[in-house]
C-alpha cells in the first residue's frame, strides 16, 4: 500500500500554542488523502531550494499537494522569513518576533526561480506587523529581481493585509505583479476565533483598491470550507468578492495542523465542491477552483494561463 501523509496527525510544531486547548482530529476521508512525496525531480526542487537557503509555504504550511507541485518544479516561496507576528488559528507557521530581513533574499528568490524553469511563480510571506510598510519594500524588491533574473515568469503574490500601514499597497501595486493574491479565509463569522489578528472588510477593501489602482492586475482570493460555515454566509462572501471586482475565486477544505489548532468542523464532500464552484461562475468570476485539495498555489501555472483566456474572451464579446 502507498505511504500516506496525514498532515492531521501531526504533533505541533511551536511552542507558542501551546496555551490553546486541545482539540478533537478527525480522521480524514479517502478523498483528500494523498501519497508521500518522493520522485527525483521532487528532490532536485528541495535540493534548489535548500541550496538557495529559501523558505517555502509547502513545507512550513504542511500543504498536502507538496509532493505533486514539487514533483513538477512548482514551488511557493514564502519570503521574509518563517515567523510571522499573527497567530491564526487555523495556520501551522510559528508565530513569534521574526528576524531582520535578509537583503540577499530578493537575488536568491530569483536565482531559484531561474533554475526551476518556472513559467509561473507564486511569492507568499508572513505577516511581518513589526515593518513600518508590513515589508511592502521587500515584495517590491523580490518582484523586480524575478523580472531582472527570469524575466519570462509571470509573477503571482499572495500578501498580508497591510493593516496599518499606509501606502503599503500602493507600493506593491506599483511593481505590477500578474496576479494580486490576498485570501479572506473564512466568512465574517469566523474571524474572531480564526483570523483574530485581521479585518474581514479591510481585506476585501484591499483587493478593491487594487483594481482601483491598476484594473490589469488579475485579483485572487480564496477560502477554506470545513469550519463551521453556513451555506449562504459562502454565497455571501463570494457576492462581497465580486462587489469587489475579484477575478479568481479558491475554496478548499480546512485541514487541522494539530490538536492546537482549530477543529475541523466537518469534511465536505466532492459533491459539494462542485456546486459552489457552479455557483461562483454564475456569480460572474473568470477563474473559480474548488475541490477538497485546492490551495491558493496549487496548479498555479495552469491557472494564470486560463485567466488570460478567459479575460481575452470577455474582451472579444465586449
Amino acid at each position: 500500500m502507498a505511504t500516506i501523509i496525514d498532515t492531521l496527525s501531526a504533533k505541533p510544531r511551536h511552542p507558542e500554542k501551546a496555551h490553546r486547548p486541545d482539540t478533537p482530529i478527525l480522521r480524514k476521508p479517502e478523498w483528500i488523502r494523498v501519497k508521500a512525496p518522493g520522485s527525483p525531480i521532487y528532490t532536485e526542487t528541495k535540493k534548489i531550494v535548500r541550496d538557495n537557503n529559501l523558505v517555502t509555504v509547502c513545507e512550513e504550511a504542511g500543504c498536502p499537494n507538496i509532493g505533486e507541485c514539487w514533483s513538477k518544479k512548482h514551488a511557493t516561496m514564502m519570503i521574509m522569513g518563517d515567523t510571522c507576528t499573527r497567530a491564526c488559528s487555523f495556520c501551522n507557521v510559528k508565530t513569534g518576533l521574526p528576524g531582520a530581513l535578509d537583503p540577499y533574499e530578493p537575488e536568491n528568490v530569483g536565482q531559484a526561480i531561474a533554475k526551476l524553469g518556472l513559467r509561473h511563480v507564486v511569492i507568499t510571506s508572513v505577516d511581518r506587523d513589526d515593518l513600518a510598510d508590513g515589508g511592502a519594500q521587500h515584495f517590491v524588491e523580490v518582484i523586480q529581481a524575478i523580472r531582472r533574473l527570469s524575466p519570462g515568469t509571470t509573477i503571482e503574490i499572495l500578501t498580508p493585509d497591510f493593516l496599518r500601514k499606509e501606502g503599503a499597497l500602493e507600493m506593491v501595486v506599483a511593481a505590477r505583479p500578474d496576479v494580486f493574491n490576498h485570501n479572506l479565509e473564512t466568512v465574517p463569522r469566523l474571524y474572531l476565533n480564526i483570523r483574530p489578528g485581521a479585518r474581514y472588510f479591510h481585506s476585501l477593501r484591499l483587493l478593491q483598491r487594487v483594481k482601483e489602482l491598476d484594473p490589469t492586475i488579475f485579483t485572487k482570493s480564496g477560502i477554506m470550507v470545513g469550519l463551521g460555515e453556513a451555506r449562504e454566509e459562502v454565497l455571501q462572501v463570494m457576492d462581497d468578492m465580486r462587489s469587489a471586482h475579484i477575478d479568481f475565486l479558491t475554496i478548499g477544505q480546512y485541514l487541522q495542523p494539530s490538536r492546537k489548532h482549530a477543529a475541523v468542523d466537518r469534511f465536505v464532500p466532492p459533491d459539494e465542491f462542485k456546486s459552489y464552484e457552479t455557483v461562483a461562475r454564475t456569480k460572474g468570476f473568470l477563474l473559480v477552483s474548488s475541490s477538497p485539495l485546492t490551495r491558493s498555489s496549487y496548479h498555479a501555472d495552469e491557472d494564470f494561463a486560463k485567466l488570460r483566456d478567459a479575460r481575452n474572451a470577455q474582451l472579444a464579446r465586449g
